[in-house]
C-alpha cells in the first residue's frame, strides 16, 4: 500500500495555494461538492437519457474508477455515479477555461500537466491512501472524433500497483452526432472542446479489478494497462449494445 508521506513540506505548502490551510481546503472542497452533485444530478435526470447498467456496486474506500473518453463532459458524468466526493485526474487544458477551472481547481480536482505526470500521481496516490475515490480516463485524451479508443497511457496501472486500490471499469456510449463541438480561447489559443449537452448516455459500471506486481517493471505496467483498457472497451461495447436494442429492462441499483 502506498505511503501517505510522498510530498514534501514545500510541495504540500505549494498545494494549499489559494487555500491557506489543510482545513479551509477541506471545506472548501466539501462546500463546492454539496454545491455541485444536485446540480448535476438534476441535470444528467432532465437532460440525458441515461441508461446504467452495474456488474457490482461501487466498493467501499479507495478505488480508481477508468472510463473511455468520447466527450468533454465525461468527467462530470461518470462522477455522479458515485454517492460520495470524488477527485478526477484532469487535463490541465481545463483548469484554464474561464469559470470552468476555478471550480475545478476549488472543488479538488487534479491537474495533469503534460511532461509533469509526477505531480498528479503523487497527489491522486495521496487521496487514495486516505481513502477517497479518483477517476482516471486512461486514454490520456479524447477519444478519437470518429470513435473508437485511444491506446492507453500507464497513469492509472501505477496508481492501481502503487497503491493496491481496485480498479473500476466503466464504459460509455452515445451518439456521437449529438456531440457539440464549442471553442474555448485558453491563454491565445483555441481549444475545442466536445460537449454533451442532451440525448442518450449509456454507461456499464464492470467488476473491480485487482493488480498487483512491480511497478518498476515497465513491460508488466504496460500489459496492467492494456488489461484495464480491454475491460473499458468491452463495458463500452455493452453500452452500445443496449443503445442498438433499445433501454435495458433490467432495474439498477439506486446507489444514491
Amino acid at each position: 500500500m502506498v505511503s501517505v508521506n510522498i510530498y514534501h513540506d514545500q510541495q504540500v505548502n505549494e498545494n494549499l495555494g489559494i487555500y491557506g490551510s489543510p482545513k479551509r481546503k477541506f471545506m472548501i472542497e466539501k462546500l463546492m461538492y454539496r454545491f455541485s452533485r444536485p446540480v448535476v444530478k438534476t441535470y444528467t435526470k432532465s437532460m440525458l437519457k441515461m441508461d446504467v447498467q452495474w456488474h457490482e456496486p461501487f466498493p467501499a474506500g479507495a478505488k480508481i474508477i477508468v472510463a473511455n473518453h468520447p466527450t468533454t463532459t465525461d468527467p462530470f458524468f461518470v462522477a455522479s455515479l458515485a454517492s460520495h466526493q470524488v477527485f478526477i485526474l484532469i487535463n490541465e487544458i481545463l483548469f484554464k477555461v474561464p469559470v470552468l477551472g476555478e471550480y475545478l481547481r476549488r472543488s479538488g480536482h487534479i491537474p495533469v500537466v503534460a511532461g509533469n505526470g509526477k505531480a498528479a500521481m503523487d497527489e491522486a496516490l495521496l487521496r487514495l491512501a486516505k481513502g477517497d475515490t479518483i477517476i482516471v480516463f486512461p486514454e490520456g485524451a479524447l477519444s478519437p472524433v470518429e470513435g473508437g479508443f485511444c491506446e492507453p497511457r500507464t497513469g492509472a496501472a501505477r496508481l492501481a500497483l502503487m497503491s493496491g486500490a481496485p480498479v473500476i471499469p466503466v464504459g460509455i456510449h452515445l451518439p456521437l452526432e449529438r456531440v457539440r463541438f464549442i471553442e474555448s480561447m485558453v491563454e491565445g489559443k483555441v481549444e475545442i472542446g466536445r460537449w454533451y449537452t442532451h440525448g442518450p448516455y449509456n454507461m456499464t459500471i464492470g467488476r473491480p479489478l485487482v493488480f498487483h506486481g512491480n511497478v518498476e517493471n515497465h513491460a508488466y505496467v504496460r500489459q496492467v494497462s492494456t488489461a484495464i483498457m480491454h475491460h473499458i472497451i468491452e463495458m463500452a461495447h455493452q453500452s452500445r449494445g443496449r443503445m442498438q436494442q433499445g433501454p435495458t429492462a433490467m432495474p439498477l441499483p439506486e446507489l444514491y
